[in-house]
């Protein structure tokens, strides 16, 4: 491969770490073409950008890069796959479906301006909850409160009302 190649898929995978603020480091080793035409089938669908790169490129993104990936070079070994993504959890999901077969396997992640390394790693990264997600559960638990306050509102004011009734129909 010339080096004006090289540079230019360093360049290329520079911008992909500026664009997206996750991704996944994926040891692909095992995957046939069809298996791997699924995976990123898969990766498509669920707004993933999968790519396969050679570890010597990718380690000179990650130096090039703004932030410190350092703890990441030790697992550029084999063959590795990179899962960009918008969303912390969604290849972590994704990968979770084939932790049966063991492949792909995650060597490390870069999500929510976090390391981790190991496919140990993988229940944490399921579990962390999305933008959207968080403020589904703020909106959730502000609403909360003003629901029980307007239906005890409710169905005291239909008690009252009963009662008055009640008490209005009543001979004397």
């Amino acid at each position: 491969m010339k080096k004006e190649v090289k540079d230019t898929i360093i360049v290329e995978l520079g911008e992909k770490l500026k664009q997206y603020p996750h991704f996944y480091l994926v040891d692909i080793t095992g995957l046939n073409a069809e298996q791997t035409s699924n995976l990123r089938r898969k990766c498509f669908k669920n707004e993933i950008k999968m790519v396969v790169v050679k570890n010597t490129l990718l380690h000179r993104a990650l130096m090039a890069a703004d932030a410190d990936f350092e703890k990441l070079y030790a697992c550029l070994k084999g063959n590795t796959a990179v899962l960009f993504s918008n969303t912390a959890n969604t290849p972590a999901k994704l990968l979770k479906e084939y932790t049966k077969e063991g492949i792909p396997a995650l060597k490390a992640a870069y999500a929510e301006e976090s390391i981790f390394v190991g496919a140990d790693k993988l229940e944490e990264l399921v579990a962390i909850k999305s933008k959207n997600e968080l403020i589904a559960d703020v909106v959730a638990l502000l609403q909360s409160p003003a629901k029980n306050v307007v239906s005890a509102l409710q169905s005291g004011a239909n008690t009252i009302h009963g009662v008055l009734k009640t008490l209005g129909e009543r001979p004397e």
